[in-house]
């Protein structure tokens, strides 16, 4: 358990999604929040695995949906699509809860259901090909299909997002303000949301034109939102998720 729970606080080597659209990350599409409807995540404290026996399952829109059941209760969960066989039991990494939640791609609502990166292994750990690209890397960037442009925000510790990389020397340990569209979120991995911002600057080709930013905020895809919060330069969670620069611990506001 201590193990586990370090995997969560630290970083995952290969991680997790609790991506829903709005709140999801995709895997085999853009972002994800475009397909689906969001109600605001609750969160737990070094929550456990979630595990059963599979009840129902059927695929929508990128994801798996599987209905659990144990001894305690049955739960929905959402992954990213995988293999799965009703009546065999399962493991899946925790994520955050979605409340009245609806599924445009399915046209239906679960009053309760939660959002997982996708199976665990005996470590506690995502298993690393249900995580690829969850979080998004330098080398894993949010496509967009229209050219995004946003003014840079006004008043002290003010950047865009080229501006950050620019000046990531600098900037490193610092509070920094950056206004920008959200291209995608990944909600629910390693305890906090992963935003995605582009503003219109900076350069697709070396990365440039997107920010990293987690936060326990939880925007939707297409919002424009000002985010503040603690830059970090050359940020390496493991499994090939490294990031020139992120933001960190950050309010995200419309």
């Amino acid at each position: 358990m201590k193990g586990f729970r370090k995997v969560l606080s630290v970083g995952l080597a290969s991680f997790c999604l609790m991506a829903i659209n709005g709140a999801f990350a995709e895997t085999k599409k853009a972002a994800v929040a475009t397909s689906h409807s969001q109600a605001p995540a609750k969160f737990q404290k070094n929550p456990p695995l979630l595990s059963g026996k599979v009840a129902e399952t059927f695929n929508s829109g990128g994801y798996t949906y599987l209905l659990l059941e144990n001894k305690v209760k049955k739960i929905w969960v959402a992954v990213p699509q995988m293999k799965a066989t009703v009546g065999k039991e399962i493991a899946l990494m925790p994520g955050a809860e979605m409340q009245n939640f609806t599924s445009k791609t399915l046209k239906r609502k679960f009053d309760s259901i939660i959002f997982s990166a996708g199976p665990a292994t005996q470590q506690g750990m995502v298993n690393p090909a249900a995580a690829k690209g969850l979080m998004g890397n330098n080398g894993a960037k949010a496509p967009t299909a229209e050219k995004v442009k946003v003014a840079k925000t006004t008043g002290p510790n003010a950047y865009t997002v080229v501006e950050i990389y620019k000046n990531k020397e600098t900037l490193n340990n610092k509070n920094v303000v950056v206004k920008g569209k959200v291209v995608k979120v990944s909600a629910g991995i390693m305890g906090k949301n992963w935003i995605h911002l582009q503003d219109g600057t900076g350069n697709a080709k070396d990365g440039s034109n997107e920010l990293v930013v987690t936060s326990q905020d939880i925007p939707k895809v297409n919002d424009v939102v000002t985010a503040s919060g603690t830059l970090y330069k050359d940020k390496n969670f493991g499994a090939g998720y490294k990031y020139t620069v992120i933001m960190e611990k950050a309010s995200v506001k419309k």
